[in-house]
């Protein structure tokens, strides 16, 4: 159901329709998800450079070209009939990121934006549906495993909402404790493990000398869950982020799910959006229980490695309509 939801809000930014169609779904939503399962994936030659011919034998460098390949076609085609309407004043009313990059281009403000620059920011969007899938799968099991903050969460969402026909942007704008289950739930799993970077000098650091143009991985993963900054590290308590000022901006080097500086995530407020909305009204519209045989003690919390931290298990929860709607 979340893939399915997040591939939805990623293909109405970008295309201004789902992703699904009468016949399953359509060739956007099938290219993203299957870039996702590479993205998910381990790569050797990441790691080990040398051990770069092992991704080729295996079959992921070949499987990430096949699907590069199409999913570029795909996009330089979306931009193209986007110029074409514009080109004949038939632009929809419906503003989506194609859409909204062309008129800036138009006004000047973009105007040295080339076609590949256009197609990376609608890469990095799409791929966002990845973290957004972790990410909300992650809150949802965390809530089940810890029911008082359940009921606290959903208390705060319920009483903002009221009795309101839909949650309202308006509305989460004020949902505080559920902002701090969000900002808990990216400590302890954040999109991504390894944050790339690349040395410009040489440095020296911990005792160690690395040269310069070194390929560098911090780990995010471990920063926060380090004792030295976070209190109970491996615990779930939203509690910690009451009255604090952390944000996701990457000023604070102990907190960096999206990343430091001018290189950080720029789908951080897309995705951070999305979550909470989408959070926002199941937990508005829903009561959430584990299926029989279960409890929030034995819920499987182990992690399956890769470029993201993912449940090795998928999580099955039960919805049940809420009774008071």
């Amino acid at each position: 159901m979340l893939t399915l939801v997040s591939s939805n809000i990623v293909s109405r930014c970008i295309l201004s329709h789902k992703s699904e169609e009468e016949d399953g779904c359509s060739k956007f939503g099938e290219l993203v998800r299957r870039l996702l399962i590479l993205f998910t994936g381990f790569c050797v030659g990441d790691m080990f450079h040398y051990l770069r011919w092992v991704d080729v034998l295996t079959g992921y460098i070949p499987s990430m070209k096949a699907v590069s390949a199409e999913l570029d076609a795909f996009l330089n085609q979306v931009i193209t009939e986007h110029r074409a309407l514009e080109h004949r004043a038939q632009v929809t009313h419906k503003k989506d990121f194609v859409s909204i990059i062309m008129q800036l281009q138009k006004d000047g403000m973009f105007e040295k934006l080339t076609q590949d620059n256009i197609k990376a920011i609608l890469l990095v969007i799409s791929t966002l549906a990845s973290a957004f899938i972790t990410t909300s799968e992650w809150m949802m099991a965390e809530l089940l495993k810890h029911p008082n903050i359940m009921r606290r969460v959903q208390q705060e969402v319920r009483n903002l909402v009221g009795n309101k026909s839909k949650v309202d942007p308006e509305d989460i704008r004020k949902m505080e404790y559920l902002k701090c289950v969000v900002k808990e739930t990216l400590r302890l799993h954040p999109p991504g493990v390894f944050l790339p970077r690349k040395t410009t000098t040489s440095v020296k650091l911990g005792g160690f000398d690395i040269p310069s143009n070194t390929s560098v991985l911090i780990n995010e993963w471990a920063i926060h869950r380090d004792p030295k900054w976070w209190e109970k590290p491996e615990e779930f308590i939203p509690e910690r982020f009451e009255k604090s000022s952390i944000d996701f901006q990457g000023q604070d080097f102990h907190y960096i799910p999206f990343g430091i500086g001018r290189r950080g995530c720029p789908g951080m407020s897309f995705g951070v959006a999305s979550v909470e909305h989408v959070m926002a009204n199941l937990l508005y519209w829903f009561d959430w229980k584990l299926p029989a045989g279960e409890t929030a003690e034995k819920l499987d919390m182990s992690e399956l490695y890769g470029l993201r931290v993912s449940k090795k298990t998928p999580l099955h929860a039960l919805a049940i309509p809420h009774s008071s709607f």
